[in-house]
């Protein structure tokens, strides 16, 4: 009896050890610096929680190269200094593999030098080209830039017989670089700047520089960049002032939080955007329906909350960097970085990615899509 109930847990504890993934080495550590709270909270709100939904379930299933992944990350509140401080820490201190995120251009720019000194491959979620323009050995990024974003409004206005446009831009690091891009592509497409101002992010009200463009001769449309809460300020001021012109914002809106913040006014808004927030609209033959639908999924089940772009970004750069270190076989940070330089064929929620030694986005054009807000959701543009 007492034998037979000894081989009984003898059997039991064994079938736990065959049932649980068994991690012999040191867990390979993925750095983070996010601003999951202050103005840029609803874009690091959902980064964070899709790192520890796919960390979770990578760990579940036997972790990358045998070893578990363990997240180290840090809140920097939307504060580029702070950004700065954090990234420190997990170099010097938490010693970690890989760092993915500054979900800010301002917090990534003040990251950069510092993982670029220490040699360390960055994968940033934040939107501006200068990130990658000129290349920094060291620095890649997910979403997709300013830059692109500009040229694909552009090529919207273009259709609808619009020239002349008032441009709205944040006194952010994403916000002025977007004006800047748009500056320099507007020309290209045959565009014309008739009235341009700025606003802060954190402005309550944004109805003077409004009404400045609403009253400019021959202004067509507003074209918004910025990304955060000020958006949805500028939006609702828009309704509110009654102006009849078209608005596009840029892709740093692309999440549910805008749309809620914006109410009715944002009817009619357009954007270029990534391809999951309108997952279930794709043609079955699209690439990245697979992909979008199903990490839409996985974050619905497991949050109970509207999927956003920023979150999909957060997804990307984990899967590229997964993907990294098996194909280097180990975690040398060098043979990392290669082999993310390397990346072909990926197929992310934001397109599908091919990098290269002049190109650490790897996305072109085609990988936006137009979106037009109707009725409080997404659609895609006609």
């Amino acid at each position: 009896m007492r034998r037979t109930l000894l081989h009984t847990l003898s059997g039991l504890v064994m079938a736990g050890m065959l049932a649980a993934p068994a991690f012999a080495q040191a867990p390979i550590k993925i750095g983070s610096v996010l601003s999951v709270t202050g103005p840029g909270s609803f874009l690091g709100d959902p980064e964070i929680k899709t790192f520890e939904l796919y960390i979770e379930k990578i760990n579940a299933e036997g972790g990358v190269l045998g070893r578990k992944l363990q997240l180290i990350n840090y809140d920097d509140g939307t504060d580029a200094n702070k950004a700065n401080g954090f990234t420190k820490r997990l170099i010097e201190e938490d010693k970690v593999d890989i760092i993915i995120g500054g979900t800010t251009t301002g917090s990534t720019m003040a990251m950069v030098p510092l993982v670029e000194k220490a040699e360390i491959p960055f994968i940033s979620l934040a939107g501006a080209v200068v990130i990658i323009e000129p290349v920094k050995k060291w620095v890649f990024k997910t979403p997709h830039t300013d830059r692109m974003a500009a040229e694909k409004v552009f090529e919207d206005m273009k259709k609808r017989g619009i020239t002349k446009f008032g441009l709205l831009s944040e006194n952010s690091g994403f916000g002025q670089s977007g004006k800047k891009e748009t500056h320099a592509v507007a020309g290209k497409y045959g565009m014309q700047i008739v009235a341009d101002e700025m606003y802060g992010p954190k402005d309550a009200d944004v109805t003077t520089q409004l009404t400045k463009i609403k009253n400019t001769p021959g202004v067509q449309a507003i074209f918004v960049f910025g990304f955060g809460q000020g958006p949805a300020v500028v939006t609702k001021n828009y309704g509110q002032l009654g102006i009849a012109v078209p608005m596009y914002q840029s892709h740093g809106v692309a999440s549910e939080q805008y749309i809620k913040l914006s109410g009715k006014a944002a009817d009619g808004v357009r954007l270029p955007a990534a391809a999951l927030l309108v997952a279930n609209a794709l043609p079955g033959s699209d690439a990245q329906k697979p992909v979008v639908v199903g990490y839409e999924k996985a974050y619905k089940d497991r949050f109970k909350q509207e999927v956003s772009t920023f979150g999909g970004h957060a997804y990307d750069g984990l899967m590229i960097a997964v993907g990294a270190f098996k194909r280097a076989g180990s975690t040398d940070k060098a043979k990392v970085r290669d082999a993310i330089e390397q990346t072909k064929g990926f197929v992310g929620t934001g397109g599908v990615v091919n990098m290269s030694p002049t190109d650490h986005l790897g996305l072109d054009l085609s990988a936006f899509r137009m979106l037009e807000i109707r009725n409080g959701d997404w659609t895609l543009a006609k």
